[in-house]
């Protein structure tokens, strides 16, 4: 019998929980997914028993914090949070080459549809690593780990926005840089993207309780965190 490892659970009330999502695990079925066969709605709902319902979404390799209402009026007022940005997302990710301190990317995104929508972004580098892995043309390569903190919630926007200023999410695919992403595989093993949903900060809608959700960084990103950032190679906090 295959025995399915729960999920971990960060926080849990009367009508909300939230886990700490694996990079590769779908939310829930889609048709542009067709070799998942796991998906963390039906995991989370048979872990707990009941009926649960995702609030909003993450990426199938993006990890962390993911949230669920427990009852369908729950659902209605969290994701109602969520479009009007009352909720407050951030995001670790390790990009390629050095960013800038702070930045604030200020970029239309077009949907499929060809909407054009307004998308901000907010970054922060915590740390810069160069590490002597020959590149194209360099005998080295440079890497940042950052913050992000998006204002507004559109598809894809973290990746699109790091493509967009040159400094791609490493393991991002189709956005990012291919050619990164198969040095990662090729010489590290690495085949996930490397962005991380470390926090949601939000008023409860039963209690106004102010709830502070964080999730720890998934072993491969730690992993990431360990080969990249060493002693010898960090550059440490701008």
């Amino acid at each position: 019998m295959i025995v399915t490892q729960q999920l971990p659970i960060l926080y849990q009330s009367a009508d909300l929980v939230a886990i700490n999502k694996p990079h590769g695990l779908l939310v829930h079925r889609s048709p542009i997914a067709s070799d998942a066969s796991e998906f963390a709605v039906q995991r989370l709902r048979d872990q707990l028993g009941q009926r649960v319902y995702p609030v909003h979404r993450l990426d199938r390799k993006t990890g962390g914090v993911l949230l669920f209402a427990l009852n369908e009026a729950m659902n209605a007022a969290m994701q109602q949070q969520f479009a009007d940005g009352q909720v407050a997302k951030t995001y670790q990710a390790i990009v390629r080459g050095y960013t800038p301190d702070e930045q604030v990317i200020d970029y239309p995104l077009r949907r499929d549809d060809g909407v054009l929508q307004a998308a901000v972004t907010t970054l922060r580098t915590l740390r810069r690593t160069e590490i002597p892995l020959a590149f194209g043309k360099h005998a080295t390569s440079r890497y940042s780990l950052v913050e992000l903190t998006p204002t507004t919630g559109r598809m894809h926007q973290l990746r699109k926005h790091m493509a967009h200023i040159l400094h791609p999410i490493i393991g991002d695919r189709p956005h990012g840089c291919n050619k990164q992403n198969k040095l990662f595989k090729e010489r590290f093993a690495m085949d996930t993207m490397l962005l991380h949903a470390g926090r949601l900060h939000f008023q409860h809608p039963s209690t106004s309780e102010t709830v502070t959700i964080t999730a720890p960084l998934q072993p491969e990103f730690i992993r990431m965190l360990e080969l990249l950032f060493s002693a010898e190679s960090d550059q440490g906090n701008p």
